[in-house]
C-alpha cells in the first residue's frame, strides 16, 4: 500500500494553490534545449531561431521561436508551413506565456483534501505513476477494463494516448468532436465518403458561410486566404444570428433565426433545381439520387422559407441565382457546427448537396489532404486485446452511424451518472477540460463525483484538473517533442526550444512510464522521445538532425494529371440520396426538421469563438487576458429596453439546468430573440489566478441535446430567461 502521509510543512506547500504556490514558475533557471544546441541552431552567444510547431489551438501552425539567454523571447510564423504562411495569430504569439505562466504545475500532485478544495501535495514521478497504475489496475481487476474511461482533446501525442487506452482494453473514449463537428463529419461521410474535403479559394467568386465565423476561427491560414480573396472581389454571404467580424467583411449578412439554416439551404436547392441552374453534366455522371432530391425539395420554396428564417424570399432567390451563376466557382462552406441544433446534420447534408449541384468538385472541393501520420514509421507492438464490453456512449448500439473515433462525449458523461449499461469507476483525462466544455456543468461534476479515481495530464490546474486525485504535469509545447505531423507534402516536427521547467515531462514519456507500470510495456517500444521520432523517420531515410535544422522534411510528391473523381460511398458517387442513411432508418435526403423555439419571455442562447482565445484553454494566458475585455452577455437594444435593462447592468441568466450572473452588453449586433455568451470563462479552479472570477460559464447554462444521427451536441437549442440581478 502506498504511503500518502505528509508533514504539515509539505501540506502548506500546496494548500495555497489559489496564490499560485504550486508553480515554481518562470523564475526557474532554464537552459536552451540540448537538441537545439546539437542541431547548431544557435550562435556563439546562445541566440537563434528554433523551428517547431504551435499548440495554442488544433490548427498547429509552424513556429520559429527566438531564443536568447536561455529564454524564449519571441514567436514568429514559419513561412514554410502551410498553416502559418509566415504569420501567427494573437494566440500563437502569446504562446510563450503558456510556458512561462506562473500558474504552471511543475511537479506531480496528489490530492489530500476533498475533491474541489484544491488541496494537493507534491510528489515524485515514481510515487504519482505508481499510484495511478495501482488504482487503474484495481478498477480493472474488480470491474473490468471498461470501467476505466479515457478522454482527450485532439493533439499530436493522441496516438499514444489511444495506444494506452486500447492496450488497457477499455472501449470508453471521450473526445471533443461531438461538441464541435460530428454533424459535419457524418454528413460528409454519408455524401462524399470522407470526413471533410479540402477547400480551395483560388478563383472562387461566391462563398456562403453558415455560422462559420472564419475571421475569428482557429483555422488561421484559411482566414488569411479568405481575406485576400475578399480583397480581390470574392462575394461572401454570411448566415448567422449574430453580427461577427466575419459578417463585417461579408457582402450579405443574413441575420437568420437560430435553427433554421436548414430551411435556408433547402430553399436554395429548390431554386437551383426548379430553375434548372444545376450542373447537369456533373449531376448525371457523378451523383446518385437527383430525382429523389428534386421531389423532396419541391415544397421548400423561398416563400416557404422566408417566415421560418426571417430572410426575405427575394433575398433567398437572389442568393441562389448568384451562387449558381458563379458555378463552378461557388462554394457553400460546410463549417463545423452550423446552427448548433439537432437538425444540424440535415443542414450539413443540404450544404453538401448544394455543392454537388453546382459541380464545384475538383475546382473548390478537393480530395481530403490526408493530414496525419502518412508514410511515417511506427514503433512495433502486439495486437490490442479485444474490448468485449459495449461502449457507454451508445456507439454503435444507439448511434449506429457515429464513427468510433468521434463518439458521443455528452452521452458518455450521462451514462456515468446513470450507471447504465454499467458503472464506470475511473477516469484518465489528458489535455481536456470536460468541466468547461461539456454542456450542463452540474452533471459533469456529478459524473466526476461518482469516480473512484481521476488522473489528469495537463500543464495547469484547469477546472477539470482541480477535481483530480493525481495531476501529472506535462511539459509545454515549447519544452517537448511530440510525434511528427504530415501536412500536405511535408513532415513537420515539434521539438523542445528550452529544457522543461521543474519536473514537467512530455506525454510520450508519461504514457510509456505508465504503460510499464500497467504491464503494457510491449505497446511502448521506444527508448525515449528522440528514439520515437527516429522510428517515425526511418522509412524516409531522414535523420533526426536533418529535421531539427529545418523543422520539416519534404516528401516525394506524386503528381496527378487531374483531380480524381472518386468517393468512398456505396455507389462510388456523391450520394444525394444516401443508401446508408436509408438502410439505417433515417431520412436519406436533406429533409426539413422543425427546430424548437423559445417560449415567451426566453431567448436563444448563442455561443461562438472569439479571435483571441481558443475554446476553454487560453483564458489564463496573461498576455491574451490583458487585451481581452471581460465578457458580457450580448442583448439587442429592443429587448433590453423592453425589459428595462441598460448597458453594463448586472443580470441573472437562467436555463433549465443552471444560472449565472454577468454584466450586459447592449448591442445591435444580435437578433432581438437571442443572447450571446462567450465560452471559456467562469472558471471554478482557483489554480487559474488570472482567469478565476472572470466572466460566467456558458456550460452552466447549456442543456444537453443530442442529434440521433451524428451524435452532435445542439448547443444553441438552450433557452434562457434574463432579468436584473
Amino acid at each position: 500500500m502506498l504511503d500518502t502521509k505528509i508533514s504539515r510543512r509539505e501540506f502548506l506547500k500546496v494548500a495555497g494553490v489559489s496564490a499560485g504556490a504550486l508553480a515554481i514558475g518562470h523564475m526557474l533557471p532554464v537552459e536552451v534545449a540540448q537538441a537545439a544546441k546539437e542541431a547548431g541552431l544557435l550562435d556563439a552567444s546562445g541566440t537563434g531561431y528554433i523551428p517547431t510547431t504551435c499548440e495554442m489551438c488544433v490548427w498547429r501552425c509552424g513556429v520559429r521561436a527566438k531564443v536568447k539567454d536561455g529564454r524564449v523571447v519571441k514567436l514568429e510564423g514559419n513561412p514554410l508551413h502551410p498553416h502559418s504562411l509566415g504569420h501567427l495569430c494573437a494566440r500563437g504569439q502569446a504562446g510563450l506565456m503558456n510556458t512561462y505562466d506562473p500558474d504552471r504545475v511543475l511537479t506531480p500532485l496528489i490530492r489530500v483534501g476533498k475533491r474541489g478544495e484544491g488541496l494537493f501535495r507534491q510528489a515524485s514521478w515514481d510515487e504519482a505513476l505508481d499510484l495511478v497504475a495501482a488504482k487503474m489496475l484495481e478498477i480493472k481487476d474488480k470491474y473490468g477494463p471498461e470501467a476505466m474511461v479515457f478522454s482527450s482533446t485532439h493533439n499530436l501525442s493522441q496516438v499514444q494516448f489511444e495506444n494506452l487506452l486500447n492496450a488497457f482494453g477499455s472501449p470508453n473514449y471521450g473526445t471533443q468532436r461531438s461538441l464541435c463537428f460530428n454533424a459535419m463529419i457524418v454528413a460528409n461521410q454519408m455524401t462524399y465518403g470522407m470526413e471533410e474535403p479540402a477547400r480551395s479559394y483560388a478563383d472562387l467568386e461566391y462563398l456562403i458561410l453558415t455560422g462559420r465565423n472564419l475571421m475569428e476561427a482557429i483555422s488561421t491560414s484559411e482566414t488569411s486566404i479568405l481575406s485576400h480573396a475578399i480583397d480581390r472581389g470574392l462575394k461572401v454571404v454570411y448566415v448567422d444570428p449574430r453580427f461577427t467580424k466575419t459578417a463585417a467583411k461579408s457582402t450579405d449578412w443574413c441575420a437568420i433565426r437560430p435553427g433554421t439554416d436548414l430551411a435556408f439551404h433547402l430553399a436554395l436547392l429548390n431554386v437551383i433545381v426548379s430553375e434548372e441552374r444545376y450542373d447537369r453534366a456533373f449531376v448525371e455522371k457523378y451523383t446518385v439520387g437527383f430525382e429523389q432530391l428534386a421531389e423532396e425539395i419541391r415544397p421548400y420554396t423561398p416563400e416557404w422559407a422566408a417566415p421560418i428564417t426571417d430572410i426575405n424570399a427575394d433575398v433567398i432567390r437572389r442568393i441562389a441565382r448568384e451562387f449558381s451563376d458563379a458555378a463552378p466557382h461557388a462554394l457553400a462552406h460546410n463549417g463545423w457546427r452550423t446552427s448548433n441544433f439537432e437538425n444540424s446534420f440535415q443542414t450539413e447534408r443540404a450544404i453538401a448537396s448544394l455543392n454537388a449541384l453546382v459541380g464545384n468538385w475538383g475546382v473548390h472541393l478537393l480530395p481530403a489532404a490526408g493530414e496525419g501520420a502518412g508514410p511515417l514509421g511506427v514503433p512495433p507492438q502486439p495486437p490490442y486485446p479485444r474490448a468485449s464490453a459495449m461502449r457507454l456512449d451508445g456507439v454503435p448500439w444507439k448511434y449506429p452511424l457515429v464513427p468510433f473515433k468521434l463518439g458521443v462525449f455528452q452521452e458518455l458523461r450521462d451514462a456515468i451518472i446513470t450507471g447504465k449499461p454499467y458503472e464506470a469507476h475511473g477516469w484518465f483525462i489528458a489535455r481536456q477540460n470536460p468541466v468547461q466544455s461539456l454542456p450542463d456543468r452540474g452533471r459533469t461534476l456529478e459524473a466526476m463525483s461518482k469516480m473512484d479515481f481521476i488522473a489528469v495530464v495537463d500543464i495547469f490546474l484547469n477546472d477539470t484538473t482541480w477535481f483530480a486525485d493525481v495531476v501529472l504535469p506535462e511539459a509545454s509545447y515549447l519544452e517537448r517533442y511530440d510525434p511528427l505531423l504530415v501536412v500536405g507534402d511535408k513532415v513537420f516536427i515539434r521539438q523542445p526550444v528550452i529544457q522543461p521547467q521543474g519536473d514537467a515531462k512530455s506525454a510520450l514519456w508519461i504514457y510509456k512510464e505508465l504503460g510499464k507500470r500497467l504491464g503494457l510495456e510491449d505497446y511502448f517500444q521506444y527508448v525515449d522521445e528522440e528514439d520515437y521520432i527516429r522510428q517515425q523517420l526511418a522509412p524516409l531515410g531522414v535523420t533526426l538532425q536533418e529535421i531539427r535544422e529545418e523543422g520539416y522534411v519534404q516528401l516525394p510528391v506524386e503528381k496527378r494529371s487531374e483531380i480524381e473523381y472518386e468517393w468512398n460511398t456505396p455507389s462510388g458517387k456523391v450520394e444525394l440520396f444516401s443508401s446508408t442513411l436509408d438502410n439505417a432508418g433515417f431520412a436519406a435526403l436533406p429533409t426539413w426538421e422543425e427546430p424548437p423555439r423559445p417560449p415567451a419571455g426566453k431567448f436563444y442562447l448563442l455561443t461562438g469563438k472569439v479571435g483571441r482565445h481558443t475554446q476553454f484553454a487560453t483564458q489564463n494566458n496573461q498576455l491574451l487576458h490583458k487585451y481581452q475585455d471581460e465578457p458580457r452577455l450580448w442583448m439587442n437594444p429592443v429587448s433590453a429596453k423592453a425589459m428595462g435593462l441598460a448597458d453594463n447592468d448586472l443580470v441573472k441568466v437562467t436555463s433549465d439546468v443552471g444560472e449565472v450572473n454577468i454584466k450586459l452588453l447592449v448591442t445591435q449586433a444580435i437578433r432581438p430573440d437571442c443572447v450571446y455568451l462567450t465560452p471559456g470563462y467562469g472558471h471554478l479552479s482557483k489554480g487559474l489566478t488570472t482567469a478565476y472570477g472572470v466572466g460566467a460559464s456558458d456550460s452552466v447554462l447549456h442543456v444537453t441535446f443530442t442529434d440521433q444521427i451524428s451524435g452532435g451536441q445542439a448547443l444553441s437549442q438552450t433557452f434562457v430567461a434574463v432579468q436584473a440581478a
